[in-house]
């Protein structure tokens, strides 16, 4: 387990951050809390201590993160409860077991799973194809899929629509570090927004047209284009800040002659 770094932030200053940060107003907070938002008004000023279990409450309204819910007890001089426990760690055996099964069942089509910075944490042997040709230095541990996806050195040069799939991807990692409040996202979007690919043009829209369904992923295989689309699965009732972080990645074939070639 992680040692537990104490921030000297106020616990009024970060109940205001995620309030706002959830675009939700001290009444409607105090509303969905059962309190009077003359307490919540309080609480952000430091004029009241909450309890516990008042951290914990609202906590759960504002949908904090379970590391930031930590955050918050430390910062209302409680001790932290949500422990974080590393993936590999005896005690954690039922997590790996769910997640090693899950990517051996998906076979022999790609999947991994990525913690909650992107960082790659397993994967099947069929995503081995999203490292096949790329550099040593992108590959070094931690691998961050996000990179790997978008760097013009990995799959961002063998991407064929790539304008599109940048957008997405540049708009679900902003979107994440804003909801998260996490510098280091923020940090890892605007790398990925610096890159460069000569000779495309990244401004290109993509338009729905009626027979749209889903935006794939259509990649260059040599003499063939693998067409997929995603689908990401979390853990539904995480009490571990670990199990809570990770996200399983499914890649799915988006028409048969894709599916013909993973088989």
């Amino acid at each position: 387990m992680r040692a537990v770094v104490v921030h000297d932030e106020s616990y009024g200053d970060l109940l205001r951050s995620w309030r706002q940060r959830r675009r939700v107003s001290q009444l409607d907070l105090a509303i969905e809390a059962g309190v009077s938002a003359r307490h919540i008004s309080f609480l952000e000023t430091g004029r009241a201590r909450p309890s516990r279990a008042m951290v914990l409450k609202l906590a759960e309204e504002l949908e904090v993160p379970l590391r930031h819910r930590n955050r918050l007890l430390v910062s209302a001089g409680f001790a932290p409860i949500y422990a974080e426990r590393a993936v590999r760690a005896p005690e954690m055996h039922i997590v790996r077991q769910a997640l090693d099964r899950i990517l051996a069942g998906h076979e022999p089509y790609p999947a991994l799973v990525v913690d909650a910075a992107w960082n790659l944490v397993a994967a099947n042997q069929a995503a081995g194809m999203f490292m096949d040709g790329v550099p040593a230095e992108l590959l070094a541990e931690p691998v961050n899929v996000m990179r790997l996806s978008l760097h013009p050195d990995a799959m961002g040069g063998r991407l064929l629509n790539l304008a599109e799939v940048r957008a997405h991807l540049l708009h679900r990692l902003r979107r994440q570090a804003e909801a998260s409040g996490d510098g280091h996202l923020a940090e890892l979007h605007d790398e990925l927004a610096s890159y460069t690919y000569p000779g495309v043009d990244l401004n290109v829209a993509h338009v729905p047209g009626p027979g749209d369904i889903l935006l794939p992923l259509r990649v260059a295989a040599g003499d063939r284009v693998l067409s997929m689309f995603t689908t990401i699965a979390t853990f539904g009732t995480p009490m571990d800040v670990t199990v809570s972080e990770l996200a399983i990645e499914t890649f799915w074939p988006a028409d048969e002659e894709t599916a013909a070639t993973f088989r």
